[in-house]
Order: structure tokens, then C-alpha cells, then sequence
């Protein structure tokens, strides 16, 4: 059994994972801890104190007794916020507390857009336009080109955790661009785990979403490969885009 410890922010897109995890083998467990938000405001120092060391510590100990294998903080602005640098001194200390291998969900979007082979993409953020572009230019670092920034200008994770399918769609379609490979959906209060066939046949192109990336990158750090196309391509066997 391979557990994939997943510290997730508040309650907004979370039953994500338990969808996620029926589609994966029954070897596969997802152990889900929340931590403590604090403020929830898509603003710069809100996300800060989100993905503060305490607060992420919080919930390690429980993934630790629960055996998890590999450990995710589930939160794309809670640690892109805190820049390219940053974000690794994040999953740095992750690791050594947890004792386990460690990563973030900005860290799964640049890995995962390596996986399929994508150079180019474009960006749906529900959050407000600053903090989108703070995301844009962390991809950038990677060596990432971003071609184009869809902005809902939404402040907290609770409303982003209302949208249906209909608003999904309409992000995604929204944030596409031609010369994007992929199109980017950075938010784990978004439910997107039912829509990403949806979204991928609409757009004829894949789509990353924030709470697929982390499991994908949980996988990735326990050293596991699932095949499970309702998941798009990410989760295929081979990169739909070559380099």
C-alpha cells in the first residue's frame, strides 16, 4: 500500500481527493489533513501566514502515524506566494519535519508540465490578478513560458469552492490561447477532479489542475506511476506533447 499524505488548507475543494483516490489502483491511499488558514484572502500576506512553517508543522505529525509515504501541501498561492527560493526553503522544511519526502502543489504544476512535454501554457486563476501574476512569473523561473493570464478576481477559497463545472469550463476556455500546450487551473479550493475529461475534450489540449497536479506529485515522490486516463493526460502512460 502506498499512502500519499496530503496537508490540504481549510475546507473548500477537498472531496476532490476521495474521488481521486477511487480512480487510482487499490494500492493507493490519499490520507488528507487540513490545516489551519487563518485569514481566507487570496492576498499576498494571508497566503504568507497560510503556508507559514506552524501551520504547515501542525498537521504533520498525524501523516507520519498514518504512515503516508510522501507528503503535499495542497495550496498553489500558499507557497508560490512566497517566491521561486522560498517556495523550496517550504518544502525544505516539510521534509525535514515530516521526515519524508516533500513538495507543494506550485512545485507539481512545473513537474507536471515537464511530464507532458509542454513548453508554452496559459493560466485560469480564480484569484485576483496580482496574485496570478506572482504564479505566471514562478512558472517563468522554471523556464516555463506563459502565454496568457486569465483572472477571476476572486478573494477567498470558500467561493472558489461553490463553482460547478459550468464556471470551470468557462475559466478554462476563457484562459486558452493558441500557442498555449496546456492551460493551468492553480487553485485546490476548485473541484476539478470530475471535469478534466470534460475540459481536455473542450480545449482538444490538456489541462493541469491544482488538486490532480498534487496527487500526481505525490505519486511522483513515493515513486509510483498510475495509469488513469480519467484523469487526463497527465496521467497516461506516455507525454502527449514531445519535446
Amino acid at each position: 500500500m502506498t499512502a500519499l499524505g496530503i496537508l490540504y488548507p481549510g475546507h473548500s475543494g477537498e472531496d476532490d481527493y476521495p474521488r481521486i483516490e477511487q480512480l487510482l489502483s487499490s494500492g493507493i491511499r490519499v490520507d488528507l489533513v487540513h490545516t489551519d488558514i487563518g485569514e481566507d484572502a487570496h492576498r499576498v500576506d494571508a497566503l504568507l501566514e497560510m503556508g507559514s512553517p506552524q501551520r504547515l508543522e501542525a498537521g504533520v505529525a498525524e501523516l507520519r502515524l498514518a504512515g503516508a509515504d510522501a507528503v503535499v501541501w495542497a495550496c498553489t498561492s500558499g507557497s508560490f506566494v512566497h517566491g521561486w527560493d522560498g517556495a523550496h526553503e517550504q518544502v525544505r522544511a516539510l521534509a525535514r519535519t515530516a521526515g519524508m519526502p516533500a513538495s507543494s502543489t506550485s512545485f507539481a504544476f512545473v513537474h507536471a508540465v515537464k511530464e507532458i512535454g509542454a513548453r508554452r501554457v496559459s493560466i485560469g486563476a480564480t484569484y485576483p490578478e496580482d496574485v496570478a501574476r506572482i504564479f505566471a512569473d514562478f512558472l517563468g523561473t522554471a523556464g516555463i513560458e506563459v502565454t496568457g493570464v486569465v483572472s477571476s478576481g476572486i478573494i477567498t477559497a470558500a467561493e472558489v469552492g461553490t463553482w460547478t463545472e459550468k464556471e470551470v469550463l468557462a475559466l478554462a476556455r476563457a484562459a486558452d490561447r493558441p500557442d498555449a500546450e496546456a492551460v493551468l487551473l492553480p487553485d485546490t479550493a476548485l473541484h476539478t477532479a470530475a471535469h478534466i475529461p470534460a475540459l481536455e475534450k473542450e480545449l482538444g489540449k490538456p489541462v493541469l489542475t491544482a488538486n490532480q497536479v498534487t496527487i500526481w506529485e505525490a505519486l511522483r515522490l513515493a515513486d509510483r506511476r498510475v495509469n488513469a486516463p480519467e484523469l487526463g493526460a497527465l496521467f497516461t502512460r506516455e507525454p502527449v506533447v514531445q519535446v
